[in-house]
C-alpha cells in the first residue's frame, strides 16, 4: 500500500436505496480491509432494516439524535459521540429521531461492497 490523501467532495453525496444520503470518503480495493463512508439521514426517516454479510459495521455519531436498532438489543438513543458496533450479519437501522440531519460515519472492516449488502424489510 502506497500513502495516499482523499479529498472528500461532497458533490459526490448519493442517495442510497436504504433510506439515506451517502458520502464515501475512502472505499477502494487499494485499501480493502476497510471503508469510511459519512451517512445522512433526514429528520423523520428511519433506514430500511438490513444486514451486511461478513462486516463488521461501526457508527461514528457526528451530529443529530437517532434511535438504533441493532440485534436483539432494546432500541436505543444514541447522539453526538456514541458509536455503534454491529456485527456481521446483525440486523440494523438507524432513525432520526430530531430536527435535524442525523450524520454519522459509517465504518465497515472488510470494506463496504454492494454485494455484501442484504435488505431484510
Amino acid at each position: 500500500m502506497e500513502p495516499i490523501i482523499l479529498k472528500a467532495d461532497p458533490q459526490q453525496e448519493y442517495f442510497f436505496d436504504e433510506g439515506c444520503f451517502i458520502l464515501e470518503l475512502s472505499n477502494t480495493p487499494a485499501d480493502a480491509d476497510v471503508s469510511i463512508a459519512r451517512a445522512r439521514v433526514k429528520p423523520g426517516v428511519t433506514t430500511h432494516l438490513h444486514r451486511l454479510q461478513g462486516v463488521v459495521e461501526r457508527y461514528v455519531l457526528l451530529s443529530g439524535t437517532g434511535r438504533v436498532h441493532i440485534g436483539d438489543l432494546a432500541p436505543q438513543m444514541v447522539t453526538a459521540g456514541d458509536v455503534v458496533i454491529i456485527p456481521p450479519q446483525c440486523p440494523q437501522q438507524i432513525t432520526n429521531i430530531g430536527e435535524d440531519d442525523l450524520v454519522f460515519l459509517a465504518i465497515c472492516s472488510p470494506r463496504f461492497t454492494s454485494a455484501i449488502y442484504e435488505r431484510l424489510a
